[in-house]
């Protein structure tokens, strides 16, 4: 079993990464297995680099440890351009430039609203192009362009094998198969690079689990939806799909879930008035480590 913690260096970890961080890693240890972190600072205008030292000062403190080096995604935007090209080469990308005011107009149907899928609303294809126009595609994607998966255009047979999906450990474990019908419907062409990244949340989280040999996946529940996005892409690249364990989310008094803005329920908020460890697993419920 090989794990992985893989949080974003744009704010403090709280309750809800703790709870994450440390059921991963008791998961691997229980296994005799390998715990790994990722630092996921694609997004630059965000990441600062004493987050990130506050995430292995907070981590440490829990009693987390990993297992090899940290994988940080500003490393490797060169392995996800390359695969992007290799995507556009393949005609599986068109360039967007739409806005969110754009998107909102041209879904939305009188009455009616705009569809929501894992990524917000559901993109009506403004910009997907015609297989003659990609005829006259430039060799590179542009750099001034959000990229999406055509959906329409993924390979004959993808998901013709009755394997396409994940499996789903925890309380509830089941297979969850996903079908073309259903990525058109409810997810769209979702973007795979966007312009001020030159990557995405869902391919770089792909190409960096596989590159890590990632076996489980231990993540929220509110990500779920999007990890049908997650086995399109594996299937796209040739990659394997993981089991994934969707866990509960950490919920405040009013029962909204944490974010990272909410500075109350930071872990070092909680080290500071005197908390030790073991009062952070009571408090997101996991048994007190041996």
């Amino acid at each position: 079993m090989i794990t992985r913690f893989a949080p974003s260096p744009t704010g403090p970890l709280h309750l809800g990464h703790a709870y994450s961080a440390l059921l991963a890693h008791d998961m691997a240890r229980a296994a005799g297995g390998t715990f790994l972190l990722r630092i996921e600072d694609i997004d630059q205008s965000r990441s600062r680099t004493a987050w990130e030292d506050q995430i292995y000062d907070d981590l440490r403190w829990l009693g987390v440890t990993w297992d090899g080096p940290v994988m940080r995604q500003s490393d490797r935007l060169d392995i996800y351009r390359r695969t992007l090209n290799q995507m556009w080469w393949d005609g599986l990308l068109y360039a967007c430039r739409c806005n969110r005011k754009d998107i909102q107009e041209a879904a939305s149907a009188p009455q009616e609203g705009a569809p929501m899928g894992p990524d917000g609303i559901v993109y009506p294809g403004t910009c997907r192009n015609s297989p003659e126009d990609r005829d006259h595609y430039p060799a590179l994607p542009p750099a001034d362009a959000a990229l999406r998966l055509d959906m329409s255009t993924l390979p004959m047979g993808l998901f013709d094998d009755g394997a396409a999906g994940f499996t789903e450990t925890g309380l509830n474990p089941r297979r969850i198969v996903v079908t073309p019908d259903a990525l058109m419907r409810d997810v769209g062409d979702v973007v795979v690079s966007r312009r001020d990244m030159g990557t995405s949340y869902h391919l770089s989280v792909v190409l960096d689990d596989a590159d890590q040999g990632v076996t489980h996946v231990v993540r929220g529940a509110d990500l779920f939806d999007a990890t049908q996005i997650h086995v399109c892409l594996q299937r796209v690249l040739g990659l394997p799909t993981p089991t994934y364990h969707h866990h509960d989310l950490i919920r405040d008094d009013a029962g909204k879930r944490l974010a990272k803005r909410d500075d109350a329920r930071a872990i070092a908020t909680y080290r500071a008035e005197g908390a030790t460890p073991h009062d952070i697993r009571q408090m997101v419920g996991l048994p007190l480590a041996e």
